[in-house]
């Protein structure tokens, strides 16, 4: 198998404490030895997450998975819900709930530029069933800061709801503090682990209105497995990837390992380091600085470069994948991951290497200008 340097969008680069922890004996998803990792993943999440949340576990889903868990375990048809829309998916995130039957409320943003909460706030109308923003929005690399959105929601008796799928363990995210009711992400971004898990963390605003309509996505199915504190038998509703959610664990761990500032400055760091490196070699960011979110670095890609080409011979000739833009921005920018394991200079060191070798520039400044934001590592 070709080991890949994973600096795109996601999947980010899985560290070999938690590829050792995937490969760990296969255990059954009722065995009381499991159900230990089950107590502790949920634990680490809840502190991940910022929360105190009984109800804060990893969905055996995809982040859209979660996405969708929440669209059918929170929203009834008739539902007035108001969306932020700056990016796919936000844009995704509307088509769901317009497919339950939910009326959706658009506040558009421009792609490549943050929608602070404040804005969505605004356009509340006085009664709402929910409001949505995506944290960091994968397709463009923009920020939206929750700010006080969750305070207005909750004023006109709705919930808020946030998709942290490429904030969390990257940048701070704090469901409690933010009153958000509901929250989603992803294994594999920040947290560095495979994909296929969906960590999911709901409040008892939310509980209160659980509809119950989709099986799979059942929350209070999904709860009588996990039994969250503990104290009687896990009720079998699905087989549980035993295996991830292991990984998961030593996952989190490692996240946990650094403190919340160390953590956020470290992406800092790297997001900035990249950006100055490429800035050298022509490549400018589509966000700026004050609305980026630190774990994915957009930049516009030059109009003498045919990025589609060039992104397929880093991925076959140098192993290292990156991603490209989507919707209006498709063929128009890269998206460059700068997720955990992968913000760190090592990688970007040989990201930059390999792209002066294909497209020109001065290298030796490229990597000064790399180290120099790294503070001369």
């Amino acid at each position: 198998m070709t080991d890949r340097l994973l600096l795109g969008s996601g999947p980010s680069p899985v560290p070999r404490q938690v590829l050792g922890a995937l490969a760990q004996p296969t255990l059954g998803h009722l065995d009381p030895v499991f159900g230990e990792v089950m107590d502790s993943c949920a634990a680490l999440l809840r502190r991940v997450f910022g929360t105190q949340n009984p109800v804060t576990l990893p969905l055996s889903a995809t982040g859209s998975g979660g996405m969708q868990t929440m669209v059918d375990a929170l929203v009834r048809p008739g539902d007035v819900v108001v969306v932020g829309v700056n990016g796919l998916f936000g844009e995704r995130m509307a088509d769901a709930l317009g497919r339950v039957g939910a009326e959706v409320v658009r506040v558009e943003g421009e792609w490549g530029r943050a929608l602070p909460g404040d804005r969505v706030a605004e356009a509340l109308p006085d009664e709402l069933a929910a409001a949505f923003l995506v944290h960091a929005e994968t397709s463009t690399g923009a920020l939206n800061d929750p700010g006080g959105l969750g305070a207005a929601v909750r004023e006109r008796g709705g919930l808020m709801l946030l998709d942290c799928v490429t904030s969390l363990g990257g940048v701070p995210v704090r469901v409690d503090d933010w009153q958000v009711d509901a929250a989603f992400s992803g294994s594999q971004k920040c947290l560095n682990c495979p994909p296929g898990l969906a960590p999911f963390t709901a409040g008892e605003r939310a509980l209160e209105r659980r509809t119950g309509r989709s099986w799979y996505f059942d929350l209070d199915a999904y709860v009588d497995f996990w039994r969250p504190g503990g104290g009687g038998a896990r009720v079998y509703h699905h087989t549980a990837p035993t295996n991830m959610i292991v990984a998961l664990r030593e996952a989190l761990e490692l996240v946990l390992d650094e403190a919340d500032a160390e953590r956020e400055a470290r992406h800092r760091r790297a997001h900035l380091a990249l950006a100055a490196a490429l800035d050298v070699l022509g490549w400018r960011r589509l966000v700026p600085e004050a609305e980026a979110a630190w774990p994915l670095l957009s930049v516009l890609v030059p109009d003498d470069v045919d990025e589609a080409v060039l992104r397929r011979a880093l991925l076959l000739e140098d192993s290292i994948e990156v991603s490209g833009g989507l919707g209006p921005l498709a063929g128009r920018v890269w998206r460059i991951g700068v997720m955990g394991a992968g913000a760190r200079p090592e990688p970007q060191e040989r990201f930059i290497t390999v792209l002066t070798r294909h497209v020109g520039g001065d290298e030796r400044a490229a990597l000064d200008a790399l180290h120099a934001g790294w503070g001369g590592a």
